[in-house]
């Protein structure tokens, strides 16, 4: 009998097509999934019953009908809770907003057209503005792999919705590594694809040149199946990626020969990597070194992110908190970062988005010797829950630079770069590395994680009962 807890999106679109389970069955039993699972875990913040199963059966009653399947046919999808599902509110993970949003959003409005059930809204801290998934309205999100440590964030809930397998696959968002932190944490596949590779309508941008949308997968396939339905980009984009090629098909493509540069220097001053990061590092380059690449210690000279960062940071939550219905609602802490914001003027964020091009411009010199770069994903392993309890911005923000360490500098560069699982540490928590690629270079990444899931394999679910 199939695993449904196991299976992922290519493996749920195989039964419901094949005719083996209809797509209200698989519904069904990942509805009864998160009711077992979630009370322990907080993925969910809102899981709507009755909107997936008609969903699923409007599914199979196309399927039936001889209608071509989509290519996420029948998938249950989880969705972070900063993008739009109509008729549920967009909180942004706060008590912000309370009128549900009347249309889906452009990523969302994909999923469905490509055939797959949204089945529920997903934690996050509020705005995304640190990478632990706890608020004051939502409370503390744990990790599957091990309940007193936090899943990282703000992707948190997503993450732990598929790591615990209560769905194949759930939509994210990453201003500052918030796909990568959590796939990290929890054992995932989480790629931050190209700016501008995936529409963030109806708004123009998210944290302007920071951020963007994409799933969080136990498999690369699944990834690239979900990615190849929502990319693309739309006339209100502040932001386009180049290139067009399929994900799916670079999955199936060996990488070749690859000149891959590794390093566990953190861009962060201060920030020491954990030594299971830096073990995990050596043992992944020494096997695609095994795999015929060219692999070396490079110093990548990182550039400072931080002139870029830090305004984009502050106006983006900003930008948000202005457009919520009831902003005395916001946490204490929210409405602290609101107002330590007020500095960035328009002009100080001019001059920090020209400032994001030098900073690119620079980060990028490491690909004129490379073709991937090596690191860790994060610094630390994940921490114990409770980390932004009774604390405010600026201390917050020194607690979460052992997570951003390696990944915030490319959300301001722009590149795509990918968290890859690379198996368990002592601590029982799963390890991975983070792989940077060219620009618009997404296909390289995922030719090559493939090709080390296929050496490496890692574990598919967390052990929950």
């Amino acid at each position: 009998m199939t695993d449904l807890a196991r299976a992922g999106v290519a493996d749920t679109v195989e039964l419901v097509t094949g005719g083996v389970m209809s797509a209200r069955a698989v519904v069904g039993a990942a509805l009864a999934r998160i009711e077992a699972r979630d009370p322990a875990l907080n993925a969910f913040s809102r899981v709507l019953v009755d909107e997936a199963i008609a969903e699923a059966e409007l599914r199979d009653a196309a399927l039936a009908s001889g209608e071509p399947p989509g290519p996420l046919h029948g998938v249950p999808i989880a969705i972070k809770e900063e993008l739009d599902v109509a008729g549920t509110v967009t909180t942004f993970g706060g008590d912000g907003n309370s009128t549900p949003a009347r249309a889906d959003g452009e990523v969302v409005r994909r999923l469905r057209a490509a055939g797959a059930v949204i089945i529920g809204k997903t934690t996050m801290p509020e705005f995304g503005a640190f990478p632990f998934t706890e608020s004051a309205s939502r409370g503390v999100t744990r990790n599957p792999w091990d309940r007193t440590r936090t899943p990282g964030g703000s992707s948190g809930g997503t993450a732990v919705a598929v790591s615990a397998g209560m769905v194949p696959a759930g939509i994210g968002g990453d201003g500052g590594g918030s796909i990568r932190i959590p796939s990290a944490s929890c054992g995932l596949f989480g790629l931050k694809p190209q700016r501008g590779r995936v529409t963030t309508a109806p708004y123009p941008h998210l944290w302007w040149a920071l951020g963007t949308a994409g799933p969080l997968t136990r498999s690369v396939l699944d990834s690239a199946l979900v990615y190849d339905a929502i990319r693309g980009s739309m006339p209100s984009d502040a932001y386009r990626a180049g290139g067009d090629a399929s994900f799916v098909d670079a999955v199936g493509r060996d990488p070749g020969r690859l000149r891959i540069g590794w390093s566990t220097k953190a861009v962060a001053l201060g920030v020491r990597p954990d030594p299971a990061h830096v073990q995990a590092v050596e043992d992944t380059a020494r096997v695609l070194t095994s795999l015929g690449h060219d692999v070396r210690e490079v110093d990548p000279h990182y550039p400072d992110p931080t002139p870029a960062f830090v305004p984009q940071f502050f106006s983006g939550i900003r930008a948000e908190a202005n457009q919520v219905e009831h902003f005395d609602r916001l946490e204490r802490r929210t409405r602290q970062t609101y107002r330590l914001g007020s500095w960035v003027k328009p002009e100080i964020l001019e001059w920090a988005l020209a400032r994001t091009d030098r900073i690119s411009e620079r980060a990028n010199r490491v690909f004129q010797d490379v073709d991937v770069l090596l690191t860790p994903a994060i610094a630390h392993r994940p921490p114990p829950v409770g980390r932004l309890d009774g604390v405010g911005t600026l201390r917050a923000s020194l607690r979460a630079m052992p997570s951003i360490a390696y990944a915030a500098i490319w959300n301001v560069a722009g590149n795509p770069a990918a968290s890859v699982p690379c198996g368990l540490a002592d601590d029982g928590l799963p390890l991975a590395v983070q792989l940077v690629g060219r620009t618009d270079d997404e296909t390289t990444l995922l030719s090559l994680s493939a090709q080390l899931e296929r050496t490496r394999p890692w574990p598919l679910t967390a052990p929950v009962a």
